[in-house]
């Protein structure tokens, strides 16, 4: 593990082991270079994925402060969504509509005769090619879809659109890539990679968005509160 991945896991570790008001800041850069051995460059990319993930905030003249809100709430960051905006850009290879097979017609509550846009594009990350995403959507929701809203954020696009998103489900399998992934990414076939499948839900329900995502570079950290019913119920009659 590099240095500042260290430092900002084990900087994450502290937060989550104080609670309440115990541990309301950090201590300043050069102190935390000297425990850590260190230099301060270390140190401030370490406290800049701290903030970037919305855990802490430094303020100019007053120190690295703890957002109280930071231990409240389970904690879930990847290689992505560490990453600020300008970070980040988007390449379409391809858009096209066409109509729903039996699977898709379920999942966003479609007729067999209306249509969905699908899409495919690249994630590019600090200028490097790291992801292949291939998502669908109902034409009747978002039917001015294009190659503008494509290259940004779909998330923003849908929130502009006025919906509200509820929640993401998420699911990720280990998969090697393929020829013609290989040549999408520039890497070499076979190469490790995650496969991540999304399903975007509104507010009421209604799934707006199934992307399929295939990343070479992808790494995920979650802090949860431990949940003592799903242990009970897993155990059974059985010993811990």
């Amino acid at each position: 593990m590099k240095k500042k991945e260290f430092v900002t896991q084990d900087l994450l570790s502290k937060i989550y082991q104080r609670s309440g008001s115990a541990l309301r800041k950090l201590p300043p850069e050069r102190q935390l270079a000297e425990e850590y051995g260190v230099s301060r460059f270390t140190i401030r990319q370490a406290l800049e994925k701290l903030v970037s993930i919305g855990v802490v905030d430094i303020v100019q003249g007053s120190g690295i402060w703890i957002k109280p809100q930071a231990r409240n709430n389970p904690l879930v960051y990847n290689s992505i969504t560490e990453k600020r905006f300008d970070q980040i850009a988007f390449r379409m290879v391809n858009l096209h509509k066409k109509l729903p097979d039996r699977e898709e017609q379920q999942v966003f509550g479609l007729g067999e005769d209306e249509f969905i846009w699908q899409f495919c594009r690249l994630r590019y990350v600090d200028n490097q090619k790291v992801q292949i995403e291939i998502s669908r959507m109902p034409v009747k929701d978002f039917p001015d879809l294009n190659q503008l809203v494509i290259e940004k954020s779909i998330q923003q696009y849908v929130l502009g659109k006025g919906y509200r998103i509820s929640h993401l489900l998420t699911s990720y399998q280990a998969v090697s890539i393929n020829k013609e992934q290989a040549a999408l990414l520039e890497c070499k076939k076979g190469s490790p990679a995650m496969h991540i499948i999304n399903r975007g839900i509104l507010e009421g329900g209604r799934v707006y968005e199934i992307s399929e995502i295939v990343d070479i570079n992808y790494s995920c950290t979650y802090v949860i509160p431990f949940n003592h019913d799903n242990l009970a119920f897993r155990k059974g009659n059985q010993g811990v």
